[in-house]
């Protein structure tokens, strides 16, 4: 149950890691959803984000959390939870 938690929750940085490329309207759809994606993950990106030095424009905060909730989600696999 947990490790299925992790895979959805890292699905959705990739989604919000896919949509950030493109330009949405505050009031559209798009920008609804992103919106909503933004408020999901924000509370693990936002300090992951405090504590990995910047490089520039790129944001490697996501890549690091995904890393991060993989090595998670192994652990947790193989203590069988």
């Amino acid at each position: 149950m947990i490790s299925q938690l992790i895979s959805l929750y890292t699905f959705v940085i990739f989604v919000r890691i896919i949509l950030s490329w493109f330009p949405s309207q505050p009031g559209g759809a798009l920008g609804s959803v992103n919106r909503v994606l933004i408020q999901v993950t924000e509370p693990v990106l936002g300090p992951a984000r405090r504590l990995i030095p910047s490089l520039g424009p790129i944001d490697i905060s996501p890549i690091v959390v995904v890393i991060a909730l993989g090595f998670v989600q192994r652990m947790l696999q193989n203590a069988g939870l």
